[in-house]
């Protein structure tokens, strides 16, 4: 069984107009890592989850939805 993890930082981010590059910026990563996050090809560290989610003034379980797959 795996555990896949969706993630809903670009909705978020569009939600403020906010650009990728503005949300690299405010915690400290490359647009890159925020464009790799939001196409799920890399999953961030805790640190970076709750960083994000504290930038939305939301929760890790709000920005993150995690399903199992058989």
């Amino acid at each position: 069984m795996a555990i896949l993890m969706k993630t809903k930082i670009k909705e978020y981010r569009e939600k403020l107009l906010m650009t990728q590059n503005e949300l690299a910026k405010s915690v400290g990563v490359r647009r890159e890592t925020i464009v790799h996050l939001e196409n799920g090809k890399y999953n961030p560290s805790l640190k970076l989850a709750m960083d994000i989610a504290k930038v939305f003034n939301t929760t890790v379980e709000n920005l993150f939805e995690f399903i199992e797959e058989e």
